[in-house]
C-alpha cells in the first residue's frame, strides 16, 4: 500500500471515529513498535518507531535517558539479579518451575532489577538510586557513544528492520490500534459529552433493563436509573424524549452517562428553549420548585414594563407552555410574579388561594399566612402539596393560620386519607389568576370522544324514558 492510500484511509478512520489524524499516526507508530518488539527486538531496548506516510519507511530507534554511573555494589547487585534471571529461565526449561510459578519469580526479578539506581528516599531518610536498564544509559556508556553526552541527554540509536514483520508481530499490531483507537474513542466521546452535562439531549428509548431505561443518544447510550424516573411515566423502546444529562464519568469500561427526567433544570432548560424571552434574557427564571410528575412552580421577572412576564411564558392560547407541559408528561406548572418583598412573594408563591394577610420574621425566615376558611383547603393543596412547594420556591418555612378561629393548621390533617406515597402524583384542580397561571395539558381525542359518546346516551335514555 503506498503513502497516498495509508493517508485516504487514516482520513476515512477520523471521519468515521471523530478522531484527530496525530492520535491514529501515533497509534500506528505504537502498533510498529509492539511488532518490532515483539520479532527484533531485545528487553532492555526502548523501542519508538516512525512510519513515514509519504515514503511508507518505517524507523525504529533505541532510546535512552543519561544518568549517572552506578557504583561497583549496585552493578553487582545487577549482575546477581541477571543471574537469578537465568536460574528461573532453566528451571522452567527442566520442569522445576510451573508456568505460575516462574512467572512470580520473573515478576519479582524485575521488580528487585528496578529498584536498582535512580533516587529514592527512604522510610529511614537514607536516598537510595534506581535504574531502568530499558529506559535509562549510565553516562560512561554513553560516552563510548558520542563523548560530548553529559547526565539528562537523551541517546537515540538507529535500529535496523531486518525483514518483514511475522505473523505473531502482525496479530500483536493489530491489537495494539484496535486497543489504542478504542481508548481514543471513548476518550472523544467522553469529552464530547462531558462538555454538554447539564444540558439536555435528545433521545430514544433503546432498551429497559430491570427498573433502569437505557437512552440512545446517539454516540453512545446514557442509563436513566429509577430514581431519575418520573412516578408513574411509563417508558416503551422507541419514544422518543427529552432527557438532562446530570453526570459523565470515565470508567474502564468507557464513559457513562446518567440523565434524568426529575431534575429541576429539565424544567429551566425546557422554558429556556421555548420561550424567546427567556433564551435572551429579557425575562429572568428567579426561582422554581419541583414535585416531578405532579406539579411545578416557577417565578418570572422582567425589568421591561412592557412586557408581561407570565404571558409571554404562556403564550397565545397557551402554545409555548403546553409543548413544556407535553414534553413533561402533563405535569402541571404554576407560573409566578416574583417580588423582591417577601410578603408580596409568599403570597404570589400561594396562588391561587387568596390571602388575607402575611406576617414575616425576617431573623426566623418563617412567615404566617392568614387565608379565609373558605380558602384554607386550596392553600394548603392535597397533601399539603401547595405549600410545601411555596415554601421550596421562596426559601421562608410558611405556616398556616385560619382567620375565623385564629389557629394554626396541620397540612396533613387536611388530607388524611391521602396516601403520602402518592400525593405527588395527585395535582390540584386547574386554577387561573392574575398574578398566576396554572396550566393543564388539552384534553385528547380520546377523551373528547368518549364524553360525546357520554352525553349520546344520556339523551337517547332521557328520551326513551319520556316516551
Amino acid at each position: 500500500m503506498d503513502g497516498s492510500s495509508i493517508k485516504a484511509a487514516i482520513k476515512q478512520i477520523c471521519a468515521e471515529k471523530g478522531l484527530s489524524e496525530e492520535s491514529v499516526i501515533d497509534t500506528i507508530n505504537s502498533a510498529l513498535a509492539a511488532a518490532y518488539r515483539k520479532d527484533f527486538g531485545e528487553k532492555t531496548q526502548n523501542i519508538v518507531a516512525d512510519f513515514n506516510l509519504d515514503t511508507g519507511k518505517i524507523n525504529v530507534w533505541d532510546i535512552k535517558e543519561v544518568v549517572e554511573d552506578l557504583t561497583p555494589e549496585e552493578l553487582a547487585a545487577l549482575e546477581e539479579i541477571k543471574k537469578q534471571r537465568e536460574a528461573i529461565k532453566e528451571a522452567l526449561a527442566s520442569g522445576e518451575l510451573t508456568p505460575e510459578e516462574y512467572k512470580k519469580q520473573r515478576d519479582e526479578e524485575r521488580a528487585g532489577e528496578e529498584l536498582i539506581g535512580g533516587m529514592e528516599t527512604a522510610e529511614n531518610g537514607e536516598e537510595t538510586r534506581h535504574f531502568n536498564p530499558k529506559t535509562e544509559i549510565q553516562l560512561s556508556d554513553a560516552k563510548k557513544i558520542k563523548k560530548s553526552y553529559k547526565i539528562g541527554d537523551i541517546v537515540k540509536t538507529d535500529l535496523e528492520v531486518p525483514g518483514e514483520f511475522g505473523r505473531m508481530a502482525a496479530q500483536t499490531a493489530k491489537q495494539v490500534i484496535v486497543q489504542r483507537l478504542r481508548e481514543a474513542e471513548r476518550n472523544v466521546i467522553y469529552q464530547e459529552y462531558k462538555d454538554n452535562e447539564g444540558q439536555i439531549l435528545h433521545g430514544l428509548v433503546q432498551k429497559i433493563e430491570g427498573r433502569n431505561v437505557i437512552v440512545d443518544l446517539d454516540k453512545i447510550s446514557a442509563i436513566l436509573p429509577p430514581n431519575e424516573q418520573i412516578r408513574r411515566e411509563r417508558y416503551r423502546i422507541g419514544d422518543r424524549i427529552k432527557v438532562y444529562l446530570k453526570s459523565v464519568t470515565l470508567t474502564t469500561r468507557g464513559p457513562e452517562l446518567i440523565v434524568s427526567r426529575t431534575h429541576e433544570e429539565i424544567v429551566k432548560k425546557l422554558f429556556v428553549l421555548e420561550i424567546p424571552e427567556i433564551a435572551n434574557n429579557t425575562i429572568e427564571i428567579k426561582g422554581l420548585a419541583r414535585e416531578a410528575g405532579a406539579r411545578t412552580k416557577i417565578a418570572v421577572s422582567t425589568d421591561d414594563k412592557n412586557i408581561d412576564p407570565i404571558g409571554s411564558c404562556i403564550g397565545q392560547r397557551g402554545a409555548r407552555i403546553q409543548t413544556i407541559i407535553a414534553e413533561l408528561n402533563g405535569e402541571k406548572i404554576d407560573i409566578i410574579e416574583y417580588s423582591e418583598k417577601p410578603e408580596k412573594y409568599i403570597a404570589n408563591a400561594l396562588l391561587p388561594a387568596k390571602i388575607t394577610d402575611v406576617k414575616i420574621n425576617p431573623e426566623t425566615k418563617t412567615a404566617i399566612v392568614t387565608v379565609p376558611q373558605e380558602q384554607l383547603s386550596l392553600t394548603i393543596g392535597r397533601a399539603g402539596q401547595n405549600v410545601r412547594l411555596a415554601s421550596r420556591l421562596t426559601g421562608w418555612s410558611i405556616s398556616i393560620k385560619e382567620a375565623e378561629s385564629g389557629k394554626e393548621v396541620d397540612p396533613d390533617a387536611i388530607a388524611p386519607n391521602i396516601d403520602p406515597e402518592k400525593k405527588e402524583a395527585t395535582p390540584d384542580a386547574e386554577t387561573t389568576s392574575e398574578s398566576s397561571e396554572t396550566i393543564k395539558p388539552p384534553k385528547t381525542k380520546k377523551t373528547i370522544r368518549k364524553k360525546a359518546t357520554k352525553e349520546v346516551v344520556e339523551a337517547t335514555t332521557e328520551t326513551e324514558t319520556e316516551a
